[in-house]
């Protein structure tokens, strides 16, 4: 069962956006510029949009979003509620005197058990999977399956159990049933271009969102017009998105759950059931903005969507209960449910309207600014929800701001929301004739159209009446499937269309340093509870839970920044080594330094690798027999082989020099991983008692990698040439001990071993550079390492030492573009040790022996490089890794090649 990916309404906006750092004005300025360095994020389902970054900024936020326990009454399921890792970039520069443009990069990570319904909990949901250890009988999880029968009174209310042929007493208890996955990767970029006149502004926005089960791209016109000598501002916006879902239905569920309704949108493709849907939306907002005084501003927005089409979430199922009316006119006092999951059917158009407003107030006396909104949306599905939210922007002197804040948020259910549902009518029922006779069919071809029948005497008649003997047949009951049309028009059990309320305090510290470099870190906690809605009269206890959101910001004022850079200039040195520093290839790590004392640099780098033309071992392409018969282990062979393999990692950079002679690097990482396998031809058959991939599903995983600290320490320095050190360290903050969901009732055991985020050990990196510089030309050469400095991680193995010898060249074709050409020569060992715990040793990934070989690489890349103006010291260089000698230890996927983006900004 995949991730539903979709939190609270008052979280979403915490977990994806990045709100802009709240810098506070200095002592000499008015009072309307305290009130506007803070931005305020709307939550609900219609957000306002986050307060824009200052022209020539740049921020980098981590999230973390982790979800507490689910009251399972009784039951410890062991699954570990959701919890979503993300990071995000945004950068607004400007592109000429009036034109401006806004990037945006969101990758967020998705994990944990999450409810796909809510059942009696007599139905047995959530119910212990038990295994035989060597210690006893040991509870290794839960299981999501809720068909089956339940007794019911003639009220038909659930009862908890029989005795002695009469029923207990009636248990109306209800509880979510939880279903669990593997991780999943969320990748979005969007980008905004725009144009000021003096009073007049038009942005053009459009981006994409790419997920393995939903993508959707989106596209939109925002415009502001400013009045009343700019006191007073008119804005509005014009959104459309289409969206597409192409879902994998839970091979273990899918069996279990009834699909008629959506059938015609189902498609079988190797061994696994695709669901496709299609959606669009259409979003409006007009709004104004008023500075009533110098110490007030107030604002005021209405909004409009406008969606149709697949709106419902194909993982999301409503239990069912159904109670054949036979059984009601029968008198008896104990009826039977039959308990089935039918896919959620909710309406195929929304529409939502939403108006709110915010005040924000100066408070002179404690040069403090405080935050009042209140939003309220309604929309055709019945749903009413109220917005309350207070900040208190508090400078604190010498750069720092604290800024507490409080939200409530609550809304009441939409008129299709039903915990579960009781049907009065069979699920099926046995197909007979006009004389009452039983009909038969051939299980084998049912939809033939060929039919017997059962006669007096329970022998099986063709339809001339002639017996037929059953020997040499395969056939089974004839049934007649429940009325759909008896059914509600639309159905759901997801507890975020019930009623609930959703209260939150938190709290933002914010430090404001020189150069225009800004952190901030964030907490919020937040409580979700039916007895906490507007009102009263929400959902049950059984849908409570609580959540967190933890962040870290780091802002760069570019233009603050460059600024400092000029004023500077006569202590740091040539501009040739400046030019030179950014002229290093993009997938080269620690080879250059900054001479300069009290010199920053802050720069990402995006780097994705591919693998996946078919498996090698040593030099030489490997067959599928070989893979089975030699690449895991003679007691059990090979049974899948990956068929390809992608990894993309974002790392920020942030580098300082206390002196002329030493740099000082934090790096922290943040990686994702996926892979699809295939069956080996040849493998052996498959075994109950086996972890066996099923269907075109892959894996994914991502969160946290490893995090880099050190120092570069300058050794040789002569004009036109430098040598200096790396003393790198790397921190095991990446997981290694991530495992697959269960399948059905077996373990799937840790994860492979390349899928892991991280090493799982200290480890040291050293390296040394040598950089030449000539007019416009530059060239180095780099020899680097990494050593494991454990003898295993908390897994059980550790990763396998590497040696890199790198040689590039680097040509200045204008003074802002250059192109390099690079040799990588790569050694890594195979890995040493192996999991302590299961793993399924389902393929050649699954064992060490598999790991490592000596590797030759080409690299092409280009530079660019902001010369002058207020982005001087901006650079972005690209760099393509073509593989050109493979000699590989065991049996592993052929690499494709490697991509690496880096932007470098030196101040």
């Amino acid at each position: 069962m995949a991730v539903v990916k979709q939190l609270e309404p008052s979280a979403l906006a915490a977990v994806v956006v990045v709100a802009a750092i709240k810098r506070p004005a200095p002592a000499k300025n008015n009072a309307l510029q305290a009130l506007t360095s803070a931005a305020l994020v709307l939550p609900g389902l219609v957000s306002s949009p986050v307060k824009a970054l200052e022209v020539n900024s740049v921020d980098f936020q981590y999230s973390h979003y982790q979800e507490g326990g689910r009251d399972l009454i009784n039951i410890n399921s062991g699954l570990a509620p959701i919890e979503v890792d993300t990071i995000h970039l945004r950068s607004n520069l400007s592109l000429a005197d009036r034109i401006r443009f806004s990037f945006n990069y969101v990758q967020d990570t998705w994990s944990g058990a999450t409810p796909v319904t809510s059942a009696p909990i007599v139905t047995g949901g959530n119910s212990p999977i038990l295994v035989n250890t060597p210690d006893g009988v040991t509870t290794v999880g839960a299981s999501p399956l809720i068909t089956g029968n339940i007794a019911l009174n003639r009220d038909l209310l659930p009862l908890s159990q029989f005795s002695s042929g009469q029923a207990a007493i009636p248990n109306t208890q209800t509880v979510e049933v939880l279903s669990t996955a593997s991780p999943e990767t969320r990748n979005q970029v969007d980008i905004r271009l725009g144009y000021e006149w003096d009073e007049v502004a038009l942005d053009l926005t459009g981006g994409v969102s790419i997920e393995r089960d939903y993508t959707s791209g989106f596209g939109g016109i925002i415009g502001r017009w400013d009045l009343n000598q700019k006191l007073t501002s008119l804005n509005a916006g014009l959104n459309y998105t289409y969206s597409n879902t192409s879902a994998i239905l839970d091979h273990d569920a899918t069996p279990y759950i009834t699909k008629a309704a959506y059938i015609d949108q189902i498609e079988l493709r190797g061994g696994s059931e695709i669901f496709h849907g299609h959606r669009q939306d259409w979003a409006t907002n007009v709004g104004i903005s008023q500075v009533l005084n110098k110490n007030a501003v107030l604002d005021a927005t209405l909004s409009y969507i406008n969606s149709s089409g697949y709106l419902g979430n194909p993982y999301k199922v409503v239990t069912a209960i159904f109670v054949d009316p036979d059984q009601i006119e029968s008198g008896q006092e104990v009826l039977r449910g039959d308990v089935q999951a039918l896919m959620e059917q909710r309406p195929d158009r929304r529409n939502q309207m939403a108006i709110g407003g915010k005040y924000v107030q100066y408070v002179e006396p404690l040069d403090a600014a405080v935050h009042l909104s209140y939003q309220f949306s309604h929309d055709d599905w019945g749903i009413n929800a109220h917005i309350f939210e207070a900040d208190w922007v508090q400078p604190l002197g010498l750069g720092w701001t604290v800024t507490p804040r409080i939200r409530y948020y609550s809304q009441n259910a939409a008129n299709f929301y039903q915990p579960y549902l009781t049907v009065e009518q069979a699920y099926s029922q046995q197909a007979v004739d006009d004389q009452g006779r039983e009909i038969w069919v051939d299980a084998s071809n049912p939809d033939n159209g060929v039919e017997y029948v059962r006669d007096a005497n329970y022998n099986l008649l063709d339809a001339q009446g002639n017996m037929v003997d059953e020997s040499e047949l395969n056939v089974r009951n004839k049934t007649i499937p429940f009325d759909a049309s008896k059914l509600p028009d639309n159905f759901s059990s997801d507890h975020r269309l019930s009623g609930f309320g959703a209260l939150s305090g938190g709290l933002s510290i914010t430090k404001q340093f020189s150069r225009g470099i800004g952190l901030q870190a964030s907490f919020e906690y937040y409580s979700h509870a039916g007895g906490l809605k507007l009102g009263g009269g929400g959902a049950g206890a059984y849908a409570n839970f609580d959540y967190y959101v933890a962040s870290a910001a780091l802002t760069v004022d570019l233009s603050a920044a460059a600024n400092s850079l000029s004023h500077n200039s006569h202590h740091h040195g040539s501009d040739d080594h400046q030019q030179h520093m950014h002229n290093v290839p993009a997938g080269l790590r620690f080879a250059h330094m900054m001479p300069q004392a009290d010199s920053w640099m802050i720069g990402y780098q995006f780097m994705y690798g591919a693998t996946g033309d078919g498996m090698r071992h040593g030099k030489n392409p490997a067959r599928d027999l070989d893979v089975v018969q030699n690449g895991c282990s003679d007691a059990l062979p090979c049974r899948f082989t990956p068929s390809d393999m992608n990894m993309t990692m974002s790392m920020l950079n942030i580098m300082y020099a206390p002196t002329d002679w030493l740099n000082l690097m934090l790096m922290p990482q943040f990686v994702s991983k996926s892979m699809h396998i295939r069956e080996l031809e040849g493998r052996p058959p498959p075994s109950l008692d086996v972890h066996e991939h099923t269907g075109i599903g892959g894996h994914e995983t991502g969160g946290v990698g490893d995090t880099l600290f050190g120092a570069l320490v300058d050794i040789w320095n002569q004009p036109g040439h430098e040598v200096h050190m790396g003393l790198m360290f790397s921190a095991p903050t990446g997981a290694v001990d991530l495992e697959f969901r269960r399948i059905a009732r077996t373990d799937g055991g840790l994860i492979h071993f390349g899928m892991q985020l991280g090493s799982g050990t200290w480890d040291f990196l050293p390296s040394v550079t040598y950089n030449g510089m000539y007019a416009d030309w530059s060239w180095g050469a780099q020899l680097s390492g990494t050593v494991r400095m454990q003898e295993e991680n908390r897994s059980g193995y550790r990763l396998g030492n590497i040696f890199q010898a790198t040689t590039w060249g680097n040509y200045n074709i204008t003074p802002w573009l250059s192109a390099s050409l690079r040799g990588v020569y790569t050694w890594q060992d195979s890995i040493h040790g192996d999991y302590n715990g299961f793993n399924a040793g389902a393929g050649p990934m699954d064992y060490p022996d598999n790991y490592g070989g000596s590797f030759w690489d080409v690299g092409f890349g280009l530079t660019a490089r902001v010369v002058k103006g207020d982005l001087v010291g901006n650079s972005v260089s690209f760099e393509w890794l073509q593989p050109a000698g493979d000699d590989f230890k065991g049996y592993q996927l052929a690499r494709d090649g490697a991509l690496s983006v880096t932007w470098n900004f030196s101040f």
